[in-house]
């Protein structure tokens, strides 16, 4: 992959932690950085040159699904199509060996204003509906490039081995993060 020439950050909606906290942190650690909005990721694969995904993950099972933001199972999805490798980057804490499957990751939902209203006004035509999931599951399938921990990076299917050996040997457990 080689040196890293350039970032692309989404947004990442609705709290928008993308722009207040990764932008914050690429600037302030002098790598160059561009601000897109979580829609434009696909049109940035295509036409900037993307040659890497990097997400993070909030919580990565033993099968290697992996819970994160909304919209990072349909960035893996893109990042596949256009054959670029689509990595994860969590901590070992983050991942919680007691859980086969992402299908049994209980998902967020949030309150329906974070979609509605924009500054306290509703923005949204009254009557409509709301589906609001906090996270959501990117399926070990799609994760081409590895699973990043403190501990080395493992394609999906190495990870509930080189966990169980690295951490348990140590005589530490895996709790169950919290969402």
């Amino acid at each position: 992959m080689g040196r890293l020439e350039h970032t692309f950050c989404t947004e990442t909606r609705p709290y928008n932690q993308g722009a207040r906290l990764t932008a914050f942190e690429l600037v302030y650690e002098k790598i160059p950085a561009t601000l897109i909005t979580d829609s434009m990721a696909a049109a940035a694969m295509v036409h900037q040159g993307v040659s890497a995904v990097v997400v993070g993950a909030d919580r990565v099972v033993a099968n290697g699904d992996t819970a994160n933001k909304i919209g990072t199972y349909q960035l893996a999805i893109v990042a596949k199509h256009h054959g670029i490798p689509f990595y994860v980057a969590a901590p070992s804490s983050s991942c919680d060996l007691r859980l086969e499957t992402g299908k049994e990751i209980v998902i967020e939902e949030r309150p329906s204003q974070e979609l509605t209203d924009l500054n306290g006004v509703r923005i949204a035509a009254q009557g409509i509906r709301v589906w609001n999931p906090a996270f959501d599951v990117t399926p070990h399938e799609l994760i081409t490039g590895g699973i990043i921990t403190e501990l080395g990076v493992f394609a999906p299917e190495e990870l509930r081995a080189a966990l169980s050996a690295t951490i348990f040997s140590e005589g530490q457990t895996l709790d169950s993060p919290q969402m």
